[in-house]
């Protein structure tokens, strides 16, 4: 039998209430995470949670590397001859708050809305660990032969997933044969069927300073004699993109869009239409990027953008003085094309923004990049094997899209396994806002998606006989 929405609330959802209410913030949001425990609380939390289920012959641990952050580990022995691993991958590290949420919402005080779940991290990813080992357990107790899971479920990935490599290194030889990646944590375009990612951007951040004083000084005596850090900085800026079109002016940051994209992008754009941006709350009168939707999904997934993220030495309005400030920084997110190298990017990014200075500022500039994905061949019996799931699950076949976004794992389990098969799924839905105000969980979509695994890990088992 699938697993019901009662299910769900019956096994899961008291414990992911309780995750749900832990501050457990990626690194990169909380420099004393380790001093403040919250990974630990919700790492130790899940941990409890998966060692009462019912798995067979499984293992459950949290590992700890010097200076990392925790990851879960649970290792479920097959119950055939097959000698490959599925790995499930999830993360349970969040975002932080934004901002203020809607009236009688809050990041880290859950509220349930019918059938949907209501808290930071809720959707992105608190799910996943109960997704993956609810669908292993749905196999165990029918009886079914399955090949051996292991479900990974990881602490930094809000941050970029700095601390997963070294996981990688340490957990290789215990990996095994890995011939399935399952990725809980994309998106989906609708809720009424199963949406698989077909390639993600990578990520080039910038944090950019400029300084043009030791201290402030007042804006009367100084201003037309010193320049300003801001102006500097918009020249800056206008190196790398340009300010009318929003087109990113670096050719390393750009990458050829193969042909399948814009035939997808084709297909995505004839099916929605204007779906796909109506929703956006964007201000009345905003005129959108692109030419049409299909271009719009282009820029999206296969083109380069800058977003400036944050920016720092800028008092608010209600307590700004009248002073030339002493400096500018601001926070630079470069989505990457998923064919572009992103350390080459970086590269191109600093050269860009600290060679020839104007007025000879003093400019700082750190980087950090992680590269994009894009998914292999789909084997036969995969491709197979997630309409039927998809059919199962939802009641009709699956659906294939880019993302925007970045999920560095994918990126370094490709170059480690570059013939392995992957499924990059998840909830993020329409109205989910992950990293935004009121996200939520789909409860309905979760348990859907919990189904389409177990169908996945179904037809893994049975694909030397269907291949």
């Amino acid at each position: 039998m699938p697993l019901t929405v009662n299910d769900f609330e019956r096994d899961a959802l008291a414990t992911l209430t309780t995750y749900a209410s832990i501050e457990c913030l990626s690194p990169a949001f909380d420099n004393e995470w380790e001093a403040h425990g919250h990974l630990d609380a919700a790492v130790n939390l899940l941990a409890e949670w998966a060692r009462q289920r019912t798995l067979g012959d499984f293992h459950v641990e949290v590992l700890r590397l010097e200076g990392r952050t925790p990851l879960l580990l649970v290792n479920v022995e097959p119950t055939n001859d097959d000698d490959a691993t599925v790995v499930v991958y999830g993360h349970l590290d969040k975002q932080p708050p934004l901002g203020e949420w809607s009236p009688g919402l809050a990041p880290y005080q859950p509220v349930r809305r019918g059938d949907r779940l209501f808290a930071r991290g809720v959707a992105d990813d608190g799910y996943a660990t109960f997704s993956a080992l609810l669908a292993l357990e749905q196999l165990v107790a029918a009886g079914i032969a399955h090949s051996r899971v292991v479900v990974l479920i990881e602490a930094s990935e809000e941050s970029g997933s700095p601390d997963l490599d070294a996981y990688l290194d340490h957990l290789a030889d215990r990996l095994g044969r890995v011939e399935l990646m399952i990725c809980l944590d994309s998106g989906a375009l609708t809720y009424d069927r199963l949406w698989v990612t077909t390639s993600l951007r990578g990520l080039a951040g910038v944090e950019l300073t400029v300084e043009v004083l030791t201290r402030g000084q007042h804006s009367g005596s100084v201003s037309g004699v010193v320049p300003s850090s801001f102006r500097v900085l918009r020249q800056l800026l206008d190196r790398v993109e340009d300010a009318t079109t929003g087109r990113v002016l670096l050719e390393e940051l750009h990458g050829a869009i193969p042909s399948h994209a814009r035939l997808a992008a084709d297909a995505v754009a004839r099916e929605f239409g204007d779906e796909l941006t109506e929703s956006l709350p964007v201000v009345e009168g905003l005129s959108l990027m692109g030419e049409d939707e299909a271009d719009r999904i282009l820029n999206q997934t296969w083109r380069p953008t800058l977003s400036v993220v944050g920016m720092s030495g800028i008092p608010a309005p209600e307590v700004a003085g009248n002073v030339l400030r002493p400096f500018t920084t601001a926070s630079l997110s470069f989505r990457l094309p998923p064919n572009v190298d992103s350390q080459l990017a970086c590269a191109a990014l600093e050269r860009a923004l600290s060679t020839n200075v104007p007025n000879g500022a003093r400019v700082t500039v750190r980087t950090h990049g992680a590269d994009g994905w894009s998914t292999p061949p789909l084997a036969p019996w995969l491709a197979a094997a997630l309409d039927e799931a998809s059919r199962q699950s939802f009641g009709r076949d699956a659906g294939f899209t880019a993302e925007g976004g970045t999920i560095p794992f994918l990126a370094s389990l490709g170059r480690r396994y570059p013939e392995v098969q992957f499924v990059a799924t998840g909830v993020l839905g329409p109205d989910s806002n992950a990293h935004g105000i009121d996200e939520m969980l789909d409860l309905p979509c979760a348990v859907a998606v919990t189904n389409a695994v177990t169908s996945i890990l179904v037809a893994f088992n049975q694909r030397k006989a269907g291949s």
